[in-house]
């Protein structure tokens, strides 16, 4: 039986770690029960306390823990998550765990053969990217593959192109690319944000083996990740700000959106915009211009514009 780690996310081992990193952060006093005191063997929460919350026996929710509740309710789920404060995310990915393949009587959707095998970027994503020359954008796709990029996103992000296409990933350049920890300010909380949204993923997609062999890659070249993996964080990748530091131009503060197809959320159109006047968009704006002499056209287009589409 497999025991990668993106396998475990989805059998009773993962169900067991990511309800006890749950418990473990809540106390008596933060869900309205009394502290009779003594000790307590974890932090956080114990069963029958939880047990008690959810208005579930004590037997029950032991046996949910440890994945052996076969087809659990989502009344029972959704009654759990509330127990736990599980935000939204947090309590789609309890469903998900809570659920075997077996137990569904079908695949996940994305896993096995389906979402295992190459993607290629759709066209007409390739033509939004071709279509915005001045914002740095990319299309990522499972597994935080990078599918397609602009050449503004070489300007900002680093030739992607220059990479062997199976390191084309985000998360992997993040953990493994020392220039990553220089550019973002807060490299810390981008590395904690890509570790949850593969967490997410490997939810999603408990048989696919490429993910697996990321994760398992970043768990033995990364102490980080080893470290906030074992949290088991759960966070979509949705829109913020980042902070650049950026060695031609200095600091630019970014907000970031990812737009999904409705037809195909497993892949992303990522784009970084500066605030309208503010100096980040003048910053933008002079790097781009520089690297557009610098570097002359994209080497592979598509879609009528510079762009590059990963092979």
């Amino acid at each position: 039986m497999s025991t990668s780690p993106a396998h475990l996310a989805a059998t009773g081992a993962g169900l067991a770690e990511f309800l006890r990193t749950r418990r473990s952060r809540l106390r008596p006093e933060d869900v309205g029960l009394p502290d009779l005191g003594g000790r307590r063997r974890v932090a956080g929460l114990r069963r029958e306390e939880l047990a008690q919350l959810a208005g579930v026996s004590v037997d029950y929710y032991t046996r949910l823990e440890q994945g052996r509740v076969g087809n659990p309710s989502d009344s029972v789920l959704d009654a759990v998550a509330r127990a736990l404060r599980l935000d939204p995310e947090e309590g789609g990915h309890l469903h998900r765990l809570a659920r075997t393949r077996a137990a569904r009587g079908r695949p996940a959707r994305g896993a096995g053969g389906r979402g295992s095998g190459p993607q290629k970027v759709r066209p007409a994503l390739a033509r939004l990217l071709g279509a915005m020359p001045e914002v740095p954008a990319v299309v990522m796709g499972r597994r935080m593959d990078v599918l397609a990029w602009n050449r503004a996103a070489v300007s900002l992000l680093g030739d992607y192109g220059a990479l062997a296409p199976a390191e084309r990933n985000i998360a992997r350049i993040t953990y493994l690319d020392p220039a990553s920890r220089t550019l973002y300010d807060d490299w810390v909380g981008c590395a904690r944000e890509n570790a949850a949204f593969l967490r997410l993923e490997a939810g999603r997609r408990p048989d696919d083996p490429r993910l697996a062999e990321l994760i398992g890659e970043l768990s033995v070249r990364s102490p980080e990740f080893r470290q906030w993996w074992a949290e088991h964080p759960v966070r979509d990748k949705t829109s913020g700000r980042k902070v650049f530091h950026h060695p031609l131009v200095g600091r630019m503060e970014l907000l970031y959106e990812t737009l999904r197809p409705a037809d195909d959320p497993d892949q992303a159109l990522i784009t970084y915009t500066p605030d309208p006047g503010s100096p980040s968009e003048d910053a933008l704006r002079m790097l781009i211009a520089w690297d557009g002499v610098r570097i002359g056209p994209a080497g592979s287009t598509a879609g009528g514009g510079s762009v590059t589409v990963g092979h």
